[in-house]
C-alpha cells in the first residue's frame, strides 16, 4: 500500500485526447525489462476513443503481429510521457484507485504503526488502547497482533472482553488464542459470563444481576 500520498491531487491529461488521466495501481513487473516501474501508481489514459489507443491496434498488428494497442501513461511527479502496451480495452480499468478508499487505508496504516509503538508503554500507562487497536484490526501485521495478545493478558482488563467477544476474526487460530486469553482474564478477576445474556458477573453468582436468570 502506498504511504506517500503526495500524488493524490495531481491532475494530468493525455496529449492525444486531452482527457484526464486515471490514477491506477502499477503492475509489479515491467513487461519490457522484467523490473518494476519505480512507482506504486501510474497515471493512464483509459479513454477508449483516444486517437493513440485507436491507432495502436493496427500499428502493433503490422509491426509485431500481435493483437494489442497503446495507452498513454505518466508516472507521478513527472511530466514525461510513456506508452504502455495493453492487450484489451479493459486493461487497468479495474486498477483505478479510489481516493477516499486510499486515504482510509493510509489512515488505518498509521493507526497501526502508532499502536505498535504504543505497546512499549501500555503496561506502564495501564492503557489497553494500543492492544485493542491491533487486535481489532484484521489488516494489522499478524506478529504484532500476537504481541498485543500477550500484553492483553498482562493488562488483565475485564473491559476489553466485550469488544473482543463481539469482533469477527478472520483467522480461526487468532480467534481461539484471543478466547483463551479472555477466559484467563475472567478467571483472574473471579468473573464469568452469564450463559443467558453474556454479561460479566461474579464467578460465584447463582442468579444473573442483569437478566435475573438462575444459573
Amino acid at each position: 500500500m502506498v504511504r506517500d500520498l503526495s500524488f493524490i491531487d495531481e491532475e494530468k491529461s493525455c496529449p492525444h485526447c486531452k482527457n484526464k488521466l486515471s490514477c491506477c495501481e502499477a503492475p509489479p513487473i515491467h513487461v519490457g525489462d522484467g523490473l518494476g516501474w519505480g512507482s506504486e501508481v501510474m497515471f493512464i489514459c483509459l479513454n477508449d476513443a483516444c486517437s493513440l489507443f485507436l491507432r495502436g491496434w493496427d500499428q502493433i498488428e503490422l509491426k509485431y503481429g500481435h493483437h494489442a494497442s497503446y495507452r498513454y501513461m505518466e508516472l507521478p511527479g513527472s511530466p514525461e510521457g510513456n506508452l504502455m502496451m495493453v492487450g484489451n480495452a479493459d486493461a487497468f480499468k479495474a486498477c483505478v484507485i479510489n481516493k477516499e478508499v486510499l486515504l482510509a487505508q493510509n489512515e488505518r496504516y498509521y493507526k497501526e504503526k502508532e499502536a505498535v509503538e504504543g505497546l512499549k508503554t501500555c503496561l506502564e500507562k495501564n492503557d489497553p488502547q494500543p492492544v485493542m487497536t491491533l487486535l481489532l484490526d484484521e489488516a494489522a501485521n499478524k506478529n504484532d497482533r500476537l504481541v498485543a495478545l500477550e500484553y492483553l493478558k498482562k493488562l488483565n482488563d475485564v473491559k476489553c472482553i466485550d469488544p473482543l467477544r463481539n469482533h469477527r476474526f478472520r483467522d480461526p487460530a487468532m480467534e481461539f488464542a484471543v478466547r483463551q486469553v479472555l477466559e484467563s482474564i475472567l478467571n483472574a478477576n473471579f468473573k464469568k459470563e452469564c450463559p443467558h445474556c453474556m454479561e460479566i458477573i461474579k464467578a460465584q453468582a447463582k442468579k444473573c444481576m442483569f437478566c435475573k436468570e438462575n444459573l
